[in-house]
């Protein structure tokens, strides 16, 4: 994803999920990869709700530009739970994207994201594609 179509990228993936029942508190990221901190609808499981995350905004973006004629989303995604007390942190992080990934790469943070939280992964399948 370019640079200078993130932000619309954002706000048009904030109305998915308005549309979807629920509340966009944060949508940010960098080119290759996003964060999204929102409510579950609660008649939506999580796997329904990304899906329609990402065939809706994929659809969208192919009509900006022919640049995104076969743009498509990773498979897979991670989704972990906030608490409340942690929304304004977990915000300024999301927000943050570009800032910090100067330092640590999205590989590095999410591997030790699972690490932290005692998830088994395989590298394989986990950023295969």
């Amino acid at each position: 994803m370019r640079d200078e179509d993130l932000s619309r990228v954002f706000e048009y993936i904030g109305g998915i999920i308005r549309t979807e029942g629920s509340i966009p508190f944060a949508v940010g990221g960098v080119c290759d990869h996003i964060h999204i901190l929102t409510t579950l609808p609660k008649t939506v499981t999580m796997s329904d709700f990304v899906r329609a995350i990402k065939a809706k905004s994929s659809k969208w973006l192919k009509t900006l530009d022919v640049y995104y004629e076969s743009f498509q989303w990773q498979e897979g995604y991670g989704a972990f739970s906030v608490s409340p007390s942690l929304m304004g942190r977990t915000k300024k992080y999301i927000f943050g994207q570009a800032e910090h990934h100067k330092t640590k790469s999205y590989h590095d943070e999410y591997c030790e994201t699972l690490n932290a939280y005692g998830i088994e992964y395989d590298e394989r399948y986990t950023f295969g594609d």
